[in-house]
């Protein structure tokens, strides 16, 4: 199951997992004749792993069209669903942060030196006013005194205005900061959290909930997926996840967490949130995909009777993240051995 570190992605599957893969991707690479170096296995590890839907599509595309993938597809390829491709937002961002830093103080810097001069300039015109009881050069000094006056104003004004335009600039910078955030966090496929984000949140809530209120874990997983695939294709598929994902929005409250935890694996996370409460809510949203019977668009052919399997756990004191998933999955693993399509409790 993919994450990412930085900007660069990280594997947690299992050794087996790994090893299935393999065997896997490499006669798909020789069947489509794309030679086998770190990028291109890279992309088809992706491919047969199922955890990148936006990739499957394209070289599900490629491979429709007969043509040979090239080395520069690859790479795009590669940049564009493996390589996290935010890193150019921070870029740019950085960029631009950069230019208004530098801009802000070359202003800073001109105001500073008007202000200087005219600290100056003022200093001498105190002194002619000690050194002199003439009308006209007292006022020649006054006039003198509103002239730079009205300088150091002007200066001022720019200075505000200049300020004004980085602050603006900078809440610009900001959204798309949030913006960046939120593909950094969400997985691309189904718009739920992202295994990393999975991850942080579970992790703060263990650090929390020895003090506080507790939270249950569910961990599902859809049941056949693999027919599902092998019968319809990676694209029906995609829309499967799709489709299970929204319920999961739909169903769960607002302080709730959706990830997609790992290829047709999702998790949700229920903070404050009691053991029988969880399957409660789990048990709802099992019933609504049971009940629906999704169509093909292209031809409305029946999907059949989709469903899930379910795992829940509640926090308990000196639990680990490791900890607590381990139970979840543990009983997830119980309701796909014992019948499918039901809801276990550790």
């Amino acid at each position: 199951m993919t994450g990412f570190t930085s900007f660069l992605p990280s594997y947690k599957a299992t050794p087996e997992e790994n090893a299935a893969f393999l065997r896997q991707s490499l006669p798909l690479m020789m069947k489509n004749n794309v030679s086998a170096d770190p990028i291109n296995y890279a992309l088809w590890y992706e491919y047969v792993a199922g955890n990148n839907g936006k990739l499957s599509e394209e070289l599900d595309r490629l491979i429709s069209s007969k043509q040979d993938i090239t080395s520069e597809q690859s790479i795009e390829l590669y940049r564009k669903h493996v390589c996290n491709a935010s890193v150019e937002s921070f870029e740019k961002i950085n960029n631009d942060l950069q230019i208004i830093l530098n801009d802000t103080a070359q202003s800073v810097s001109v105001a500073g030196e008007q202000a200087l001069k005219a600290g100056d300039s003022f200093q001498e015109t105190s002194d002619s006013l000690q050194n002199t009881d003439s009308i006209e050069d007292i006022r020649a000094v006054l006039s003198q005194v509103v002239t730079e006056t009205k300088l150091l104003a002007e200066t001022s004004q720019n200075l505000k205005s200049k300020l004004d335009d980085a602050n603006n600039e900078m809440e610009e910078m900001r959204k798309e900061l949030v913006q960046v955030r939120e593909t950094a966090i969400t997985d691309a496929l189904t718009g739920l959290l992202n295994r990393r984000a999975f991850d942080n949140v579970l992790q703060d809530l263990v650090n929390q909930s020895a003090s506080e209120n507790g939270f249950s874990l569910v961990i599902l997983d859809l049941d056949y997926f693999k027919k599902i695939n092998d019968t319809f294709g990676h694209l029906t598929g995609d829309k499967v996840l799709r489709y299970i994902a929204s319920v999961l929005k739909q169903e769960i409250a607002d302080h709730h967490f959706a990830a997609r935890y790992g290829g047709e694996e999702m998790a949700l996370i229920m903070p404050d949130t009691e053991l029988s409460k969880a399957v409660e809510i789990t048990d709802t949203i099992r019933k609504i995909v049971e009940k629906n019977r999704l169509k093909r668009k292209n031809d409305g052919e029946s999907l059949g009777k989709i469903t899930f399997s379910a795992g829940v756990a509640s926090f308990k004191l000196d639990d680990t993240a490791e900890m607590i998933i381990e139970r979840a999955d543990k009983a997830l693993y119980e309701a796909k051995d014992t019948g499918r399509n039901q809801v276990i409790t550790e």
